[in-house]
Formats: structure tokens, sequence, C-alpha cells
């Protein structure tokens, strides 16, 4: 379902919009430039490029979108700093803690200011000390930059972050337990559906 939403798969049955505009309606270059443009991604092991350093793999969204090397590492910077991992910007991933890689993927999600950031288990690889820790950055810091976080997990701890939570069982949505419905702001049990 995260891949449907963030137009990497094409759903079986249905459709997809974001503002206004149906995924099955656009071309690929168009579908390539919102996913490029206007959606972020956190997964669970990050998947940085290792033969890049820190500083590359997270001003990488803006290289892809054209910028010049210049401002794209200065726009990743700061970015980097508040998450508390600037001192790193030369090192390979591959000489950074599991925590520290983390924060360069939120980085890399977080810095081209996208709409929307698709996280899929951003915090299932690591000690619970860093999960929480690097949750707390990549919220606040997504909050700050405007951007919706849709986050997938199995994680109860991870989830009582959200403002909202749904529930997926047996291929199923429902509202989570305990969490106000958007329509009424009354909490709404889980549906037994």
């Amino acid at each position: 379902m995260l891949h449907c939403l963030a137009g990497v798969v094409a759903p079986s049955a249905g459709s997809v919009s974001f503002e206004g505009r149906e995924y099955g309606a656009l071309g690929d270059e168009e579908l390539s430039a919102l996913r490029r443009e206007r959606f972020g991604y956190v997964f669970q092991h990050g998947e940085l490029l290792p033969e890049l350093t820190v500083e590359e793999n997270a001003a990488l969204p803006l290289r892809l979108a054209g910028q010049r090397k210049g401002p794209a590492h200065r726009a990743a910077t700061p970015v980097l700093e508040r998450l508390g991992i600037g001192e790193f910007v030369e090192r390979r991933v591959s000489q950074l803690s599991g925590g520290q890689a983390q924060r360069v993927a939120v980085a890399r999600a977080l810095v081209h200011q996208p709409a929307v950031v698709f996280a899929d288990e951003p915090t299932g690889a690591l000690d619970s000390v860093n999960a929480a820790s690097v949750l707390d950055e990549f919220l606040t810091l997504a909050r700050d930059h405007g951007a919706a976080v849709l986050l997938v997990t199995h994680d109860e701890g991870v989830a009582s972050h959200a403002d909202r939570r749904y529930v997926m069982r047996d291929g199923r949505i429902s509202l989570g337990r305990g969490v106000p419905s958007p329509a009424t702001g009354e909490d709404t049990p889980r549906s037994a559906s």
C-alpha cells in the first residue's frame, strides 16, 4: 500500500491521487517528477549509497532535480547539522553508526522540502535509544518543513507519535484505537472488519 501511495507501484484496483492529479493519468516522466519533487522517502535500512559521502547522500534529491553540486551541498548542510551529524559530511556512510546513517536518510528525505515523506519502519533497524532520538528529530524536522509524514510501523511506541493512526489488518484499514476520528474528533475503537 505504501508503494501505491508513493506512486512506485500501480494499484491493482482503484486509483491514487495527489494534489488533484490521478497517478494513472500521469505519464512516466510526470510521475517520476512528482515522486522526485513532492515526495521524500525513509526506509528501514536507510538505502544510502555507500560510495557517496554523507553530504552527497543527503544532497542527492537536489542533484537529481538538476541543482548544481555547490548549492545542493549548501542546502544539505543545515539539515545535517540540525540532525546532529554535520561534523560527518565528508565521511562515507560505511563509517557511521546505524543511528548516524539513519539520520542521513532522514536528511536526504527532507532536504528538498517535500510535501509528503513516506517512511517504512524508519527506526526498525535501530536500538531503542537511537530509535527514539531519530524518530523525534525526524518528526520535528518534517513538521518544521511543513511535510506530512506517512509512516508504516509495527511498533506501538513509534505509532504513538502519530497525529492520526490507521490499522491495516487482513487487507482492511480502520482507525486505530484511542485515536481521534478526523470527522468527529472523538476516540474511535478499532474496527472489527
